[in-house]
């Protein structure tokens, strides 16, 4: 096998939602193996913190100013990338949001947030990127999508359905587009380390772990969480010609835990 079959050089990528934890280490990844890596955010605050995290592990990348979920702002974003960096050949659809409020709690205005974010969002990046990978005759699109695109779980029940959508979005992209020589997979990370799930990884008052940290690392084969750093080779992969011929599927980053039945109690 060529060593340069998982290698970026020369290639164009965006990464929504870039600014810290699981769309931060694909951007680094991705920068790594060689790819200009751009990557949106909604605030200035934001964006600048997110470029001095990016100096401070000497990263190259260039930081844009955009909201996924308004149309026109991503038509814009797009050309912008293409005229800073060249046309884009990777596009990681990670920007998303998760709000825990039981469904009978929930105002549907919540619900319509997370699903715009979570899932409109993707559809308009790829809707925006598709033209010009058709030009260039490839592209891979990437949609970061969860263990709940497969199963439900309390107080999720619009992040498990805009999940669960992203994830046929990803399989309809691929039906589409994968004559184009597009290919659109998905990465459904387990449980990561991020500060998105910090609160059910907090210590007790009286030192105990909390007591969704012991049920996840109980489910999960692995014993543990899984770090940002464990999606980096799936998604190298994923964006790289080693990928050429895998298309419409969901690579599934979670320990095991959805082999796993779990231990008799």
């Amino acid at each position: 096998m060529r060593n340069d079959i998982f290698s970026l050089e020369g290639r164009t990528a965006l990464v929504t939602g870039g600014a810290y934890g699981i769309g931060f280490a694909i951007a680094e990844a991705l920068a790594e193996a060689g790819a200009r890596v751009a990557f949106n955010c909604r605030s200035r605050e934001n964006l600048d913190a997110a470029m001095e995290a990016y100096r401070a592990q000497n990263i190259e990348a260039r930081g844009y100013i955009a909201d996924v979920t308004d149309e026109e702002a991503v038509r814009a974003l797009v050309a912008q990338i293409e005229n800073d960096l060249g046309a884009i050949d990777i596009l990681v659809n990670n920007a998303g949001i998760i709000k825990r409020i039981p469904m009978t709690e929930m105002s549907a205005e919540d619900f319509r947030q997370v699903v715009d974010i979570d899932l409109v969002g993707p559809f308009i990046c790829a809707k925006a990127v598709i033209p010009g990978m058709i030009k260039k005759g490839r592209g891979k699109i990437i949609n970061v999508c969860s263990m709940m695109s497969e199963l439900g779980r309390e107080t999720v029940s619009a992040y498990a359905a805009a999940k669960g959508g992203l994830k046929m979005l990803t399989r309809n992209i691929c039906s589409e587009y994968g004559a184009a020589n597009i290919q659109c997979n998905g990465i459904g990370p387990g449980y990561i380390a991020t500060p998105q799930t910090a609160p059910l990884r907090e210590r007790q008052a009286d030192g105990s772990r909390h007591p969704f940290d012991s049920f996840i690392v109980s489910k999960t084969p692995a014993g543990r969480w899984g770090t940002p750093d464990d999606l980096k080779g799936p998604a190298v992969f994923l964006s790289s010609d080693a990928s050429n011929f895998v298309n419409g599927q969901i690579l599934y980053v979670d320990g095991g835990i959805l082999a796993y039945i779990g231990r008799q109690p």
